[in-house]
């Protein structure tokens, strides 16, 4: 990598893709350089990261298959010695070494190097837990709800797909879009805060809170504002909060299915309400409340997931109303606010913002807007309700980490912040365009009803008969994952569907081969069908 030559001090270029800095304070001149010398640095940095990842491998591979000839406690080649044997960076050594000291197979000391590890003892004898079955069904009998857990509605979007498998069933940004520069110094500058390694409020830092706030918008403050460890933990102390085990809970159709995972964890029972391509509909909304006697309703009014809907300006109140007759609450589910496309302009203001009455338990959280392991997020109320939240989280968490808290205060008040999600907003605009031509040359027989301009997916319906299994086994054996659409649903679907991520993969390039492969997959499911 080419430090810029106007710059102060030798600071790698970052990718196109990723340009948040690190937030500091190094001045650059302005850049000369032309699009295409940007994108052959970017792919060229890309190239070395891939390479500097597989030689970490296989260097790890061959001292694997080397440590037979040491005996236990022996120590081994010193790191300098592993560089010049084997031609590779001081940094490829350390890491293949950092990874069998987590296999168990080297122990490294200070100042001493690495040695073999001595052999584990023998694992002893399994027991018998059958006994387990009788003793978690016992008392269940008289249960509403079973609260047993389906989780692989959640484990599709978060398990890693095998090598060479294009994962267009990811849920979080590509690491190519991540601000990996701008957290590294922000977690770097928050570690050197007074009090960083404290106690915070259980509540959140005042400063982060205000934040939040100010970005949610309306009349809420600080005091309304709770810090939670990620939008999944922060729904599941509203929901735990909002309804008792056994009660109904509406929810969007189709929906998150970790949203409807952590209802029937809590004992909830969910009561679809279907969405079209406007949001929820308000005529089915007020008679699900009528019928079910729900006191709850969870809704994703921005971008939906997965249909990626937008709530329409006539129902925004419409929704608001008819959950105040009915005495429930609306928990808004923000998740991906700062996903918004370079085209989409500018998004509706969250529901909070325009609820006086204290209807809304609004979420959100930054995870989505850089990676999966910034879970930052917060939970914002107003009235009674706020207490019996804050008592929840107190008891489940206590508080969220606080050097986690002030990196993210450093984050969001950088300039390294506005860059990203600008940058971010160019470059999921750029993949959906590529993911949406592609389906329309190569994949016309699936049904693409909404195009969104915000987030990370699109909703495919299948044609009438095609089973959803199939076609995803199809699909990864061709080499993509890709995210049926079963688990989405609460009760019944009426019809085949698949979700597609364009965040989760490398670029353009990929989802056009993506696609190709899908393409292949269709043919074999469609062939399948044919035969029977």
């Amino acid at each position: 990598m080419t430090p810029s030559t106007a710059c102060r001090v030798p600071t790698p270029r970052p990718p196109p893709c990723c340009p948040a800095g690190d937030g500091g304070t190094v001045r650059r001149a302005p850049l000369l350089r032309a699009p295409t010398a940007i994108r052959a640095d970017a792919i060229a940095l890309l190239s070395a990261l891939m390479h500097e990842r597989s030689s970490v491998g296989e260097l790890a591979d061959r001292l694997r298959r080397e440590l037979d000839r040491y005996s236990a406690g022996e120590k081994l080649p010193s790191s300098r010695a592993l560089v010049e044997r084997y031609r590779v960076s001081p940094v490829t050594v350390s890491r293949a070494l950092a990874r069998l000291t987590a296999e168990g197979l080297v122990v490294t000391r200070p100042g001493a190097g690495a040695f073999r590890a001595r052999p584990r003892p023998a694992a002893a004898p399994a027991g018998d837990t059958s006994w387990q079955e009788v003793a978690l069904s016992a008392d269940g009998a008289t249960d509403l709800v079973p609260r047993s857990v389906d989780a692989s509605g959640v484990l599709v979007s978060l398990a890693a797909p095998p090598p060479g498998v294009i994962e267009f069933n990811g849920g979080y940004l590509h690491p190519s879009l991540q601000p990996e520069r701008a957290l590294a110094a922000a977690l770097a500058r928050a570690g050197r805060r007074p009090g960083a390694w404290g106690r915070p409020d259980v509540e959140g830092l005042p400063d982060l809170r205000e934040w939040f706030a100010r970005t949610i918008g309306g009349a809420l403050t600080a005091a309304d504002v709770l810090i939670t460890a990620g939008g999944q933990s922060a729904l599941a102390t509203a929901l735990s909060a909002l309804a008792p085990p056994g009660a109904p809970v509406l929810v969007e159709s189709p929906t998150y299915p970790g949203m409807l995972a952590i209802a029937r964890a809590a004992g909830l029972r969910p009561v679809p309400v279907p969405v079209d391509a406007d949001g929820v509909r308000p005529d089915l909304h007020a008679d699900a409340f009528r019928a079910s006697g729900a006191r709850l309703f969870v809704c994703q009014p921005l971008f939906q997931n997965p249909t990626g809907a937008v709530l329409a300006p006539d129902r925004r109140a419409e929704v608001l109303r008819i959950a105040r007759e009915a005495g429930a609450f609306v928990v808004e589910d923000d998740f991906v606010r700062r996903l918004v496309h370079e085209d989409a302009g500018t998004p509706p203001r969250p529901l909070a913002a325009d609820d006086p009455d204290g209807v809304v338990v609004h979420v959100c959280s930054l995870t989505k807007a850089t990676s999966p392991s910034f879970r930052v997020s917060a939970l914002a109320a107003r009235g009674p309700v706020l207490q019996r939240l804050r008592a929840i989280q107190v008891v489940e968490t206590f508080f969220v980490p606080r050097p986690l808290q002030e990196a993210a205060l450093e984050l969001v008040g950088s300039a390294a912040w506005p860059r990203h999600l600008r940058a971010v907003s160019a470059a999921l605009r750029t993949r959906r365009d590529t993911m949406t031509a592609g389906l329309r040359h190569h994949l016309p027989e699936l049904a693409l009803p909404h195009i969104p301009s915000g987030g990370y997916h699109l909703w495919l319906r299948l044609p009438d008969g095609t089973p959803e299994p199939a076609l995803t086994a199809s699909a990864l054996r061709a080499g993509v994952a890709v995210t049926p659409g079963r688990p989405y649903f609460s009760a019944e679907p009426p019809a085949g569907h698949v979700r597609l991520s364009f965040a989760a993969v490398a670029g353009p390039e990929e989802i056009t081969e993506g696609i190709r492969r899908l393409r292949t997959a269709w043919e074999e499911t469609a062939a399948s069908r044919t035969e029977r």
